[in-house]
């Protein structure tokens, strides 16, 4: 075991995988010489040649489709997107060429593709460096969504996606890479497609990921004081939702809060509280809660800033409130 930052664990999966298969490379603003933005990248390009580690324009609609069309012959490309905010400017290639080509050509074309990158709200990085993607791409068919929380889901789900055959939106959150976490010094590989039950309880099941597993875990220690016992479910997949884990978890705590840092109107949260009412109506004992991020873009100012997303005090109090709620 090794105590490892978040994204030297990133680094470490992309080291990995690029040694095994040398179809694997990275390309991207800045993923070159200078390491990447946070240094998921650092040295790669000594160790694999700069055609491997391919340092690009600035120009997302581009190299993402040259990043498409490479994985169409063979290669298995990472596009390190500077921010995840800058990938709208490649939202075209992404629904219409990644997400679809591998069914409309019939499944004679695979698309091994994985857009990672640093998206979220940091700390007074503007409306524009603090996007939330995961429910822009959530209604484009033919992508999987990942969003890692800790160093050693970070490596895992990271390998496993570098060797999927489809294309892998990876979220990563930019308060989250100084992490450290002790990994295995074997190699793993974590499933895509499963949540993470990261506290088991009885009282209410809250529904988490990213950044805001962080939040609910603090939130959690002052529950735990005044007695409460909630279960604490890590996402971790958003498309597809794991509903056999959620499902399994509504029906012992009878009660779900969802806590996100996606924007509230058709966020992550809305198509999950959609679903739990269509799949598991009859299971609940009040209706599902969200705390989600104000619909505003985010401001500047950190004490506004802090104001728009959902913190530890709000957590607790709505699970104060709903246990409290007569069945």
């Amino acid at each position: 075991m090794a105590q490892t930052l978040l994204f030297n664990a990133l680094r470490a999966a992309i080291d990995e995988e690029m040694a095994k298969d040398p179809t694997v490379y990275v390309l991207g603003e800045d993923v070159g010489h200078y390491g990447g933005s946070y240094k998921v990248t650092k040295d790669l390009y000594q160790k694999y040649g700069e055609l491997r580690v391919l340092d690009t324009p600035i120009a997302e609609n581009s190299f993402t489709g040259m990043a498409i069309g490479s994985a169409l012959t063979g290669l298995r490309p990472i596009i390190e997107g500077m921010n995840m905010g800058f990938l709208l400017l490649a939202f075209n290639q992404i629904a219409n060429n990644a997400g679809m080509l591998r069914y409309t050509s019939g499944g004679n074309f695979k698309i091994p593709l994985v857009i990672r990158g640093p998206g979220g709200v940091g700390r007074q990085l503007g409306a524009e460096h603090s996007q939330r993607l995961e429910a822009y791409f959530q209604a484009v068919p033919g992508l999987k969504i990942v969003a890692c929380s800790t160093p050693y889901n970070a490596k895992g789900l990271l390998k496993a996606a570098i060797r999927d055959e489809n294309p892998v939106l990876f979220f990563e959150h930019v308060l989250l890479y100084n992490l450290k976490e002790d990994l295995p010094d074997e190699e793993y590989l974590l499933p895509l497609d499963k949540a993470e039950v990261v506290r088991n309880g009885k009282d209410v099941t809250i529904l988490t990921y990213s950044r805001m597993r962080h939040h609910v875990i603090q939130a959690v220690k002052t529950l735990e004081k005044q007695g409460y016992d909630p279960e604490v479910i890590d996402l971790i997949s958003l498309k597809p939702l794991d509903f056999e884990t959620i499902g399994n978890s509504i029906k012992k705590t009878h009660r779900v809060i969802i806590v996100e840092e996606c924007m509230r109107t058709g966020g992550i949260a809305a198509e999950l509280i959609a679903s739990i009412n269509e799949r598991l109506f009859d299971e609940l004992d009040a209706p599902v809660l969200r705390l989600s991020s104000q619909d505003i873009p985010t401001p500047y100012n950190g004490t506004l800033e802090r104001l728009t997303i959902v913190q530890p005090e709000q957590i607790v109090e709505a699970v104060q409130k709903m246990v409290a709620m007569k069945v």
